[in-house]
């Protein structure tokens, strides 16, 4: 009898157990399909990765970016950088529709192709209180309010498609000195970090998402020692990885040392003058890169570090133009793209070129103003010099944007085309302008 009694005790509390353990059960498996989960590739398996070629975009056609890229156009964008083997993009801020568009246009790629593989390197942008106004507030360290709100949203996007954000980049050149109208101290960018890196850690972004920064090599400590603060150091430790800029091509007018015809080689032919020229702009470019590394490991720091942004524009009618530095045109373009290409290949580093298409509301007073014409598929549908091949591979058959197919400039031309490629100035010439 005592024993028929145990029996039915038994099965009372195993029905009471089942009727608790059920519900609880639920409760955490719902709790934890809130998580965000990243499905398919990380962020430590694309970027180094070769396979996985990346470029800085923007989808902007018009004057401004009031005028904003549908999802159709989004959507075309996305088969001609696939069909060119990009993989992964980065974008810059989310205040303006574009970023979650773009998201959104990638997922219906990917619905209607499995086979369809797009990442995005998503950016927030950060700013000083009263950015770009007359009375910037760089001076007291306060940043704009607006900068909460870009988080915010660059954590809601990511949330909602973990499987394209791989990586959220805090800021944009926005450490750099020279960025006078919404310089910030890296303090701020470390703070965003710190609370981004948070949220990973308590499972509300996915743990294998990278957060970082993206600004110039100065900035990340490859600069003058003015830089080299202990808000950076951490900042450094705090990161994922380190996201470095580098433009030789401004620098063909503001430190043009490694530019120009020195004397021995003034008795070269002008093109052997002009790649000897781009050959030492790469060279710059990588000594940048490799002062952000060696800034990095002297903190007893060791992680990737990747280039963020590096381009070269194809126009300018300023200081890189025929009347500057004469640095500007498509061969010179084509020849820094595919040089930057093998060598970011060769050594397992990401490059986010800048950048995929031209842009014409950057500098619109300005139409032939650089900072117009660094894609490399211009507002005609036309794909620059540096993509002449692919025309040629037939990679763009069957593709459009804005109903137009991409064909060559210059109709593809060459001698047309290097008709507009200029020496770079001589030693003798820099020295005088300087």
């Amino acid at each position: 009898m005592k024993s028929i009694k145990i029996n039915k005790i038994n099965r009372s509390v195993k029905r009471i157990l089942r009727f608790l353990v059920l519900p609880l059960s639920i409760l955490f498996v719902a709790s934890c399909s809130l998580r965000p989960v990243s499905t398919g590739k990380t962020a430590a398996e694309i970027l180094g990765n070769p396979d996985y070629q990346a470029i800085s975009y923007g989808g902007y056609r018009g004057m401004t970016r009031e005028e904003q890229p549908t999802i159709p156009q989004l959507k075309e964008d996305m088969k001609i950088l696939s069909a060119m083997g990009i993989k992964v993009l980065r974008t810059y801020n989310v205040h303006h529709e574009e970023a979650a568009n773009l998201l959104e246009a990638i997922s219906q790629l990917k619905k209607d192709d499995p086979d369809f593989e797009m990442h995005v390197m998503l950016g927030a942008w950060i700013d000083c209180k009263n950015a770009f106004t007359e009375l910037p507030d760089r001076i007291r360290n306060e940043e704009s309010p607006q900068n909460a709100v870009e988080i915010d949203r660059a954590i809601e996007l990511t949330q909602q498609y973990p499987d394209i954000v791989k990586i959220i980049a805090v800021g944009n050149e926005a450490m750099v000195h020279w960025a006078w109208n919404y310089y910030v101290e890296p303090g701020i960018i470390l703070k965003w970090v710190k609370h981004l890196q948070k949220l990973k850690k308590n499972g509300d972004l996915p743990e294998t998402l990278w957060i970082t920064s993206s600004d110039n090599f100065a900035s990340w400590g490859g600069g003058g020692s003015e830089y080299h603060l202990e808000e950076l150091n951490e900042l450094i430790r705090s990161v994922d990885y380190i996201s470095m800029h580098t433009y030789p091509m401004h620098d063909t007018h503001y430190n043009p040392d490694f530019w120009g015809v020195p004397e021995d080689e003034e008795a070269l032919t002008d093109m052997e003058k002009i790649d000897s020229a781009m050959i030492r702009a790469r060279d710059y470019a990588i000594s940048q890169y490799e002062s952000v590394v060696t800034y990095m490991q002297s903190l007893g720091v060791n992680k990737p570090v990747h280039i963020g942004e590096t381009g070269w524009a194809t126009q300018s009618s300023g200081f890189y133009g025929n009347t500057g530095s004469r640095a500007c045109d498509e061969y010179k373009s084509a020849v820094y793209f595919h040089m930057m290409q093998e060598w970011t290949n060769l050594n397992g580093i990401t490059c986010f070129y800048f950048e995929a298409f031209d842009e014409q509301w950057k500098d619109a007073a300005n139409p032939l103003g650089s900072e117009n014409h660094f894609g490399l598929i211009n507002l005609q549908s036309q794909a620059k010099y540096a993509l002449w091949d692919l025309v040629d591979a037939g990679v763009f058959e069957g593709l459009t944007r804005d109903g137009k197919p991409i064909t060559k400039t210059f109709n593809g031309d060459k001698a047309t085309m290097m008709q507009e490629v200029k020496l770079p100035p001589t030693a003798k010439e820099i020295g005088e302008r300087k």
